[in-house]
């Protein structure tokens, strides 16, 4: 799987790590397989929480990004 991918955000735990924020983070993709991923505070949405549907950007079989979905248009 590259390129992104619709998931649900099953879990987000924020971290500091010598002075950075990081975040462990746990998506399930619509196949139902899941994936962890610790991303650095410039791959993940601001507010992201639990329950939220974003797009995985996946490159290499790694969930490298998190974004959320651009609005419809009106």
């Amino acid at each position: 799987m590259l390129g992104e991918h619709e998931a649900l955000v099953v879990e987000v735990t924020p971290f500091l790590l010598h002075g950075a924020t990081y975040y462990d983070v746990t998506v399930a993709f619509r196949d139902r397989t899941m994936e962890q991923a610790r991303l650095g505070a410039e791959s993940v949405p601001e507010g992201l929480r639990k329950g939220e549907v974003v797009l995985a950007m996946r490159a290499a079989n790694l969930v490298v990004s998190l974004r959320r979905p651009d609005p419809p248009p009106p």
